[in-house]
């Protein structure tokens, strides 16, 4: 930091910033400068003055007896200068400029949210650019990576489901996941989504933190109050599984998890179209989930969904604010305190009263 007698304390770029905390103190410089007007007309008028004859003194004597006269009567305003200087300053640091450094701090728990994803052989119709599958998981990716300290995980399923990542904030290892996923990886021809829901349900009541989440590494307890999300993407009817959708819907709404359900495909016109894709049973699902359904029928469609998934399920955010306040009023008070001093100078000695006369 410059020392408090550099001109820098005067710069307008130092000013900029500054912010005052009693920015009224500063209205009174013009009252300060308006009392020191009026004194000095008021003394002027009663003023004697003294006419002396000096005798007859050559041109350029002359010349050099206007400019010392000029000179010093530049020199009787130091005074009141000095004096205005001095208590601008004083009322400058009664002002307080301070600079002020703020931090936020964004803290939030996150929420819950498993993953289900159809990987059957449907899925790989062309009717969604480049297939259905490769376009679900391009958009899960892009979503997974715009979520903030929730928990994640993935269900894949087709005639039968697995778990194949539990819930995780390591967002890097749910997309190689999310990348692998194929219409091969489950043999078992069918859609069982009463079975993936039953998979991701007992997922999110495990009250104890996966070994999976490689950001936890101290245990940490689940708790009851951390909101619970499923989004489930099919373009199929239920053909599968041991346990009925609706069932498992119904288990969802018990254990306060709310169901989104998301179509993926187009609707058949002609049997010499795409596989079928049934909304009934994901419509029934989403209701009884509280939860909402929403049809993709291409990729735009598919990015908007998840956008709209993402704006109503958001985590409570705590904002703490901290503020660095550095006070600089002692600059200004010593130069207020240093512009005095020469004013109790000038006014008290010799040089002050010749300045005056």
């Amino acid at each position: 930091m410059k020392p408090w007698y550099s001109l820098h304390w005067f710069s307008p770029s130092q000013w900029q910033q500054f912010q005052l905390a009693h920015p009224l103190a500063l209205w009174l410089i013009p009252v300060v400068l308006l009392l020191i007007a009026i004194r000095y007309y008021l003394s002027r008028r009663s003023r004697q003055q003294l006419k002396m004859s000096i005798g007859q003194i050559s041109s350029d004597s002359w010349t050099g007896v206007q400019t010392v006269q000029s000179l010093l009567s530049l020199g009787r305003y130091l005074l009141p200068l000095s004096m205005f200087l001095g208590m601008a300053c004083l009322l400058i640091a009664l002002a307080r400029p301070q600079i002020i450094r703020e931090l936020r701090e964004e803290q939030s728990e996150g929420i819950d949210i498993m993953l289900a994803m159809d990987v059957s052989v449907s899925m790989s119709e062309s009717d969604i650019s480049p297939t259905r599958l490769a376009a679900a998981r391009r958009v899960a990716q892009t979503f997974v990576n715009g979520r903030k300290n929730d928990r994640i995980g993935l269900v894949i399923f087709a005639g039968e489901a697995f778990s194949l990542c539990p819930l995780t904030t390591d967002y890097k290892l749910l997309n190689q996941y999310l990348n692998d996923l194929n219409d091969h990886m489950i043999r078992t021809s069918g859609t069982a989504i009463g079975d993936a829901l039953a998979r991701c349900i007992n997922r999110m009541r495990d009250r104890s933190t996966s070994s999976a989440d490689t950001t936890q590494l101290k245990t940490e307890l689940w708790k009851p109050e951390r909101s619970k999300v499923i989004i489930l993407l099919s373009d199929g009817d239920n053909t599968a599984g041991n346990l009925d959708p609706i069932t498992a819907a119904s288990l969802a709404k018990a254990f306060n998890i709310k169901v989104y359900t998301i179509a993926v495909g187009r609707p058949v016109v002609s049997a010499s179209e795409a596989a079928t894709v049934d909304e009934g049973v994901l419509k029934k699902i989403a209701t009884i989930g509280k939860g909402s359904f929403f049809r993709a029928v291409d990729s735009g469609r598919l990015k908007t969904v998840f956008a709209q998934i993402s704006q109503l399920e958001k985590a409570p955010v705590r904002v703490r604010v901290y503020e660095d306040i550095q006070d600089y009023y002692r600059i200004y008070m010593y130069w207020g305190i240093a512009f005095l001093l020469v004013t109790l100078l000038l006014k008290n000695t010799i040089f002050g009263n010749v300045l005056e006369d």
